[in-house]
């Protein structure tokens, strides 16, 4: 009696152990999982945010609409940090502390991500696609921290090299507003200047809603740039093209990151933004309207919120998409450890946005492309590829 007894409280241990696996894991239950995101749906880049929330959410219906995954539905919370780090950290704090979120998708800044770092890394909670490609979104800790794209040092480095062997630049600029997003974008800058043995001839810093960019471009211009990185606001970088043609000065080249690679961007009327470059990482979705992949996206997303698809809506399906696999991988019973593991397994081509997204045990960057874009006739046209 003894040993059957010894037998059946050892198996209730067990059995108790696996349940409060379960029990311990944030956000996960037999019916759901709640995933969070700290967004912009009210500022600079409110029109990066917004079409980036709609694209993971039609994916998200699409995944729930076929029964969830592994029986779990997926309820995406989303939070407004209208760009401002003070509303960010009380969007990561509901999120963690009220809505107990298993992990986060598609947050979005460079300064409001490494903030939340300090809430999430305690807890583990993992990071996936975040929209910023700062370097330091796989800074250490970096076991809970995934990116979907090359990040914004590869693509000045790109970018720059690409527009010196292109049109002979020697003097190369920067305007940027001084978070550790546009520092990183200027340092890059001086760093691929240096390497390259070009000048780093001047910098202006600006303010998250500065709109006034007369002086600075009268001093970019009177420095001699020949080139010219901004790390801007998406309005502010259409302001700074369009003056900079007012001022008649129209043989330098202006160069965004993935921050401003946005169709709004291309087609602002008037040809205001013609000859703008971005180097981002991936390529335009509007460019690519007529292939199949993009068409029935593009068509779905119309349908669903009776607005076009944009660039980052197609990010925010894709980043979404991988969420949904790594769920999958990770197997009926989802802790933080079978997550990281389903993340780190897949390996898998994305016709959305024609690129090869893998991700190692020692590599948790999903693709390294760089694509080089210039703005003509109201699109994007692709020049090179890295």
């Amino acid at each position: 009696m003894t040993k059957v007894t010894s037998i059946l409280t050892a198996a209730t241990v067990a059995v108790c152990a696996g349940f409060a696996v379960q029990a311990d894991t944030q956000g996960v239950s037999d019916t759901e999982v709640v995933i969070g995101s700290v967004n912009d749906l009210s500022g600079v880049f409110a029109a990066v945010g917004v079409p980036a929330v709609n694209g993971a959410n039609l994916r998200f219906a699409e995944a729930n609409a076929a029964g969830g995954v592994h029986g779990r539905q997926i309820r995406f919370v989303v939070e407004d940090n209208g760009y401002q780090i003070p509303r960010a950290m009380q969007g990561y704090n509901k999120l963690l502390n009220r809505d107990k979120v298993f992990a986060m998708l598609l947050s979005l800044g460079t300064p409001m991500n490494t903030a939340g770092f300090k809430l999430l890394d305690p807890k583990g909670i993992p990071n996936v696609s975040p929209l910023s490609a700062s370097v330091q979104m796989l800074q250490e800790p970096a076991a809970n921290k995934f990116t979907g794209f090359s990040s914004y040092w590869d693509q000045v480095q790109a970018g720059v090299r690409y527009l010196a062997a292109e049109f002979d630049a020697q003097e190369v600029c920067s305007m940027y507003i001084p978070s550790d997003f546009g520092k990183e974008i200027s340092d890059s800058t001086k760093d691929i200047s240096a390497s390259l043995g070009l000048s780093f001839a001047a910098e202006t810093t600006h303010k998250p809603d500065e709109l006034d960019f007369v002086g600075s471009l009268t001093k970019l211009k009177a420095a001699g740039c020949d080139v010219v990185t901004l790390a801007l606001g998406v309005r502010q970088g259409i302001t700074v093209a369009g003056t900079a043609k007012k001022l008649g000065w129209t043989d330098v080249k202006f160069m965004n990151t993935s921050a401003g690679f946005l169709g709004v961007v291309a087609a602002v009327p008037g040809g205001v933004t013609d000859g703008l470059y971005a180097s981002a990482g991936w390529v335009d979705l509007n460019a690519r309207a007529e292939d199949e992949v993009p068409a029935k996206f593009i068509a779905d997303y119309t349908a669903e919120f009776d607005k076009p698809a944009s660039g980052f809506a197609m990010l925010g399906y894709t980043a979404a998409d991988t969420f949904v696999r790594a769920l999958e991988a990770a197997g009926p019973d989802l802790t933080q450890d079978a997550f990281l593991k389903g993340m780190e397994s897949l390996s898998y081509f994305d016709a959305l946005t024609d690129t090869q997204i893998s991700y190692a045990a020692d590599d948790h960057r999903g693709t390294d492309v760089v694509v080089i874009s210039v703005v003509e006739n109201g699109k994007w046209k692709e020049l090179s590829r890295h």
